[in-house]
Parts: structure tokens; C-alpha cells; sequence
């Protein structure tokens, strides 16, 4: 063989005796003496319409159905072609081509009805096989069958439209191929779209959505971020439904690494974290948690338990609190769980929560009426603090200390009454918790921070009063402090009276009764003149004013404290007070 043959046998090249070998392969298909599988074999060497029927009497699956068509059609697109050369081509035609070697321009022009039969009955034969019948295997109406049919025959949109028109009337939930059928057709809209084909928007939306749903139930959750993606416009709301059903089962770890999915997969952190939180508290607001109203609580005793949506309210905030692009939101969504929990008498649940936020919130200008409020929370609860402190200190004193551990335990106990009873008083006397911006949802914010002041102003003053009072035998002169509250209740600068709740809880007579209390101590400790003990400074004046009353009787009555304090308050300070 010489180096030119040697060259010519490495390319590609036809059968050149094609025509001879097909011939040869059909006639023998087509004999019936042959057994059925010989006739099969040389029918699948060389498929053409003639020999179908032969071939599909040996198929058994719906596959093998779609084969013998695809092969038919295959074989018989070159043979197309073929013929329109035929007369150039001496393998097709014989003799015949060589008494016409020239061919004419009009046989090199493609015969276009030719073209379009071939592909006419290519279609039917295809769409046959949406009712053949099979022996074994999925029959022709299952889903990826169905499927496989449609894409072949580019019919793409109307096989999704299709299957999502079932989701949504729950056809395929049953299906035990249901997880997979929406992993295929999820997956199938992405390559499309990848492929810059047109898919359906709406029927993309409702297939990704069903997938979702799948990968949710299953608990592949570092998968969803990638599918929710695909959404468009609707990603950043569905991921946050995603993370909102995560509720308590979720770690802060996980919480954060759910966040880093979404900027992976092109969702914006920030807004996602900020639609979180809302739709956190939205749904507990609206179908937990019961609204803050009625009564108002007590605050005695041990609190109950937090419960599972308590808990929710309270860890909503952390979506919030991972990036400093969203602590101005986190401030906000703070203030109205606080607002919350301190109207339900919810005071450990609320400390919880400060203790959870990032120190730079309470450093944050922005917005004003919403830093204030903040502030306001924190300086409740360093007043707070103080007065536990103040009864955890008296508690430590023993009978047996020695002279120089009772100096000692009096000095950081003087100390700390001291720094209670200032805090208290600067509570009292600077608009805690009184807010007239206007903002969004103005009345209902308003509603509920003069609720909490109706809690917590009676109970401070009550306590800071049980503290001064019951600190007299080693600080004398708490007494005249105690009594100097009555001046700051009374006085209309800080509209004190209002907050003395006509519903249960802290009223003004449980406050008169506490003055009653301290000067009934007064008069045991040996002093007769209860004019003396009941000396009180006016705000705005060191001028000493005495109260003395016309008889006192056996009995120090409650009325008799409060018609003192009326004489020497005003009675136009004090009347509304009496009253309430």
C-alpha cells in the first residue's frame, strides 16, 4: 500500500455499497420464514419504514418504541439526501449516472415538500407513542415518558405549563416519584434558561416553588439558597419564608450560615436579613403571641417560664444584629419586642434581649425618636439593676460581723441606696418613655410606652420607697428622703399622677399607703410629732413648710396622711391624685 492509500484509509468515508447493504438487510427483515429475531437484527442494521412493523413487534418497553422511530427517522434523513444526488451518485443509481454526468442546477436545489413530509411523518410517529402499548417497563403516559416525547418534539412550554397546571391541582403529591418529577423539571427550567431558551416565567415560578417545598421537607437547607435564586423578584421574600419555618430548631451558627448562602447565590444579605426578621415578628405578633392588653401585670414574684413563641419574638432579633448595615433596623425591631415584653411584665425576657444586642446599638444617632427610646430601656434597666443590687447588699448582713466588716458592709450599702435613690429620681424627672414624634404606627407606639410607664413608674417609686424607708435605722436620713417623693409625684412638671392606673396594679393609694407606712415608722422610732416627720421641701424651694393636724386620734388612718400631703402639695396639685 503506498503512502497515498495509507493516507486515504485514515479519513472518514461512506459506505460506498450502502444502497446493496440496505437493500440486502430489508428484503431479508421482510422474509417470513426467518424467525422473528434474525428478522429483527437485519431490520435494526438498516431501519426504514418498510421494516417498522418488525421491529416493534419485538419491542417491549416504551424505550425500545422510541428508539425504533428515532433510528427510522435517522436512517431516512440521509437516504433523503441521497436521492436528491441520486443521479450523480453511481452507488445509488447505477449506469444511469454515468450517461448524465453533468447535473442541472434544478437537481441541486433541495426539495422542499420533500423536507416537510419527512418531518410530517416523523411527528406522528412519534406522537403515536403516546398511546403505545408496552410489556414491560413504565407504560406511555408516565411523567418522564411524557416528558422526553415533548422535548423531542420541541414542545418544551407546553410540557411545563402542563406540569405546573398538576402542581397546583395536587395531581403528582401522591406519586412516589413526586420528589424526583420536581428535581427533573426544576432542573430542566434552570438549563433552559441557562441555554437562553424561553421558559414560561409562571410555570418556572410554581415548579422551582414546588422543589423548594421538597428540599425544605427533606432538610436539605444549604441547597435552597441556589434554587431560590432562580426566583427573580420573588427570591429574597420565599428565602425568608425558608428561614422563618427554620424557628427554634436553628442555631445562631446556622442562622448566620444561611445569611452567607444567600449572598452566594446573588440574594441580597441585607434585605434578606431585614424581610427575616419581620416575617419572624409579624407571625408571632399576629398568630402566637397574645396582644398587650387588659390589665396591666404585677410585677412580683418569680416570672413564669419563657414560652416556644416568647422565644421566637426574642431570638428574631439576631437575623438583624450580623451586619452593621442593618443595626438601624435592628434598633427599631428592638424597641417594639421591648415595648412587648416590658407591657406583658415580661422584665427577664426583655433583659435577654439587651444582653443579646450589640454594644454599638446603643451608640447609634439614627433615627432620634428610636435612639431615645433605646436609651430609655437601658436606663430602666441599670436602675433596675441598682435596686436588686440594693436588696442583695441588705441581705448580706450578718449579726455576727466584727465592728470593721460591718463599716465595710455599711459603707458599699450607703453607697448603693445612695446611687439607687439618684438614678430613680432621674428617671422620675427627664420624659422617660414620653415620646411625641410623629412616626409610623405613632398611636399604637404611644398606647403602649404610657402602658409601661402605668407598670413600672408606681413600681419604682414603691420600691425605691420600701428601700429608703427600710434603710432608716442605718441611714437616718432616708426618711426625709422617702417622704420627698411625695413632692415629685405630686409635682405637674413630671405628670407623675398619670401613670397611676386606675386598673389593677400600682396605684396612688398603694403609694399614699407607703407614706402612711413610713410615718407610722417615724412615730415608732419616738417621735410623738408627726408634724416633724412629716416635713417635705417643695421642688423649687428650701423653705421648710410644717404640717400639723387638727386632732390625731387613736388611729393613724391612711386618709389623715393624705390630707397632710394635700395641704402641704397644693390641693390643686393633689385633688386629681386622690381621685384617682
Amino acid at each position: 500500500m503506498d503512502e497515498g492509500d495509507t493516507e486515504d484509509s485514515q479519513q472518514w468515508s461512506g459506505n460506498v455499497r450502502r444502497q446493496m447493504w440496505k437493500t440486502i438487510c430489508q428484503r431479508t427483515a421482510l422474509n417470513t420464514t426467518l424467525s422473528p429475531t434474525e428478522r429483527a437484527l437485519y431490520a435494526a442494521l438498516a431501519p426504514t419504514p418498510s421494516t417498522a412493523a418488525v421491529l416493534k413487534a419485538v419491542c417491549r418497553t416504551w424505550e425500545e418504541h422510541l428508539w425504533v422511530v428515532v433510528s427510522i427517522a435517522c436512517e431516512e434523513r440521509p437516504s433523503l439526501g441521497l436521492a436528491r444526488i441520486a443521479r450523480e451518485c453511481f452507488w445509488e443509481s447505477g449506469l444511469g449516472t454515468l450517461e448524465g454526468s453533468a447535473a442541472s442546477e434544478a437537481g441541486m436545489v433541495p426539495d422542499e415538500g420533500v423536507e416537510e413530509e419527512w418531518e410530517e411523518d416523523v411527528k406522528q410517529m412519534l406522537e403515536a407513542l403516546e398511546a403505545v402499548q408496552v410489556a414491560e417497563g413504565a407504560p406511555a403516559d408516565h411523567p418522564y415518558h411524557i416528558s422526553q416525547l415533548h422535548i423531542i418534539l420541541d414542545k418544551t412550554d407546553e410540557l411545563l405549563e402542563s406540569f405546573a397546571n398538576g402542581l397546583q391541582e395536587g395531581i403528582y403529591v401522591s406519586a412516589p416519584e413526586y420528589p424526583a418529577l420536581t428535581r427533573f423539571f426544576a432542573h430542566l427550567c434552570l438549563f433552559l434558561q441557562l441555554i437562553d431558551m424561553p421558559v414560561s416565567p409562571l410555570a418556572t415560578q410554581v415548579i422551582l416553588e414546588a422543589y423548594l417545598r421538597v428540599l425544605e421537607s427533606a432538610g436539605q437547607r444549604e441547597l435552597f439558597a441556589m434554587y431560590t435564586g432562580a426566583l427573580g423578584d420573588n427570591a429574597v421574600e420565599r428565602y425568608a419564608l425558608f428561614l422563618t419555618s427554620l424557628e427554634l430548631s436553628g442555631g445562631m451558627h446556622e442562622r448566620r450560615l444561611a445569611l452567607t448562602r444567600a449572598r452566594e447565590h446573588g440574594l441580597g444579605i441585607e434585605r434578606e436579613a431585614i424581610v427575616m426578621a419581620e416575617r419572624t415578628i409579624e407571625k408571632t405578633f399576629t398568630e402566637i403571641l397574645p396582644p398587650v392588653k387588659g390589665p396591666l401585670p404585677l410585677i412580683i414574684g418569680l416570672e413564669p417560664a419563657a414560652t416556644d413563641a416568647e422565644i421566637l419574638l426574642l431570638r428574631s432579633i439576631e437575623w438583624t444584629t450580623f451586619l452593621e448595615s442593618t443595626y438601624d433596623t435592628a434598633l427599631e425591631q428592638a424597641n417594639v419586642i421591648l415595648r412587648y415584653f416590658l407591657g406583658r411584665g415580661r422584665i427577664q425576657l426583655s433583659k435577654m434581649l439587651l444582653d443579646m444586642l450589640p454594644p454599638e446599638l446603643g451608640s447609634l444617632p439614627e433615627p432620634e425618636d428610636q435612639a431615645t427610646e433605646f436609651m430609655h430601656y437601658r436606663q430602666f434597666f441599670n436602675v433596675w439593676e441598682l435596686l436588686s443590687r440594693v436588696v442583695e447588699t441588705q441581705a448580706l448582713e450578718q449579726p455576727q460581723m466584727n465592728k470593721e466588716t460591718r463599716l465595710a458592709w455599711l459603707d458599699d450599702y450607703k453607697t448603693l441606696v445612695e446611687q439607687a435613690r439618684e438614678q430613680v429620681i432621674k428617671l422620675l424627672t427627664t420624659d422617660w418613655l414620653m415620646s411625641d414624634a410623629e412616626v409610623h404606627n405613632g398611636d399604637r407606639r404611644r398606647r403602649d410606652l404610657s402602658r409601661i410607664r402605668q407598670i413600672y413608674i408606681p413600681e419604682l417609686i414603691i420600691r425605691l420607697h420600701s428601700i429608703l424607708v427600710g434603710s432608716r435605722s442605718r441611714i437616718p436620713e432616708n426618711m426625709k428622703h422617702a417622704l420627698s417623693l411625695v413632692n415629685i409625684v405630686a409635682d405637674s412638671r413630671y405628670r407623675l399622677h398619670e401613670d397611676f392606673s386606675k386598673q389593677d396594679g400600682r396605684r396612688l393609694g398603694d403609694s399614699l399607703g407607703a407614706v402612711r407606712q413610713a410615718v407610722l415608722a417615724g412615730l415608732e422610732g419616738g417621735d410623738s410629732d408627726p408634724s416633724r416627720i412629716l416635713t417635705v421641701y417643695y421642688p423649687s424651694s428650701t423653705e421648710k413648710v410644717t404640717l400639723r393636724s387638727t386632732s390625731i386620734g387613736d388611729g393613724f388612718s391612711a386618709r389623715w396622711t393624705q390630707v397632710c400631703m394635700v395641704r402641704a402639695l397644693g390641693v390643686g396639685s393633689m385633688l386629681a391624685l386622690l381621685n384617682t
